[in-house]
């Protein structure tokens, strides 16, 4: 919570605004262990167990500059992606990505479904 969300920068100065930012950037700061751990542990799941299938496909489009396959890449790959989205480098020594670039990449990832889904309105004509 401390380095992803900057929780210590929020000026919450009454208890009111204090409990739901916290309840809010708990959930965040879980989801993000939770990728995390998993994606250490659970390399042959699919990254469907975790990604709804537009995040999976858009951070795929992206990052790899190719159309999504039809079945969805391993948990682990999925993981690696989102987390190059937020300035992990990826390389042959590096271990596996912490919480802070999951946390970037996965905001990243939201901005990139939105545009996926504004370009696919206007595709359909369901614009304005």
């Amino acid at each position: 919570m401390k380095s992803g969300c900057r929780i210590e920068t929020r000026q919450l100065e009454r208890r009111e605004r204090l409990e739901p930012a916290l309840a809010f950037y708990m959930i965040i700061a879980w989801r993000v262990l939770f990728l995390s751990r998993l994606g250490r542990d659970g390399s042959d799941l699919p990254c469907d167990v975790v990604f709804d299938s537009a995040e999976w496909q858009a951070v795929y489009i992206v990052t790899e500059r190719t159309p999504p396959p039809e079945t969805p890449p391993p948990l682990d790959r999925m993981v690696r992606m989102v987390a190059g989205l937020g300035g992990f480098l990826n390389r042959k020594s590096d271990g596996f990505p912490g919480p802070q670039t999951l946390w970037i990449g996965l905001q990243r990832a939201a901005d990139f479904v939105l545009a996926m889904d504004a370009q696919r309105e206007i595709r359909e004509g369901r614009y304005g």
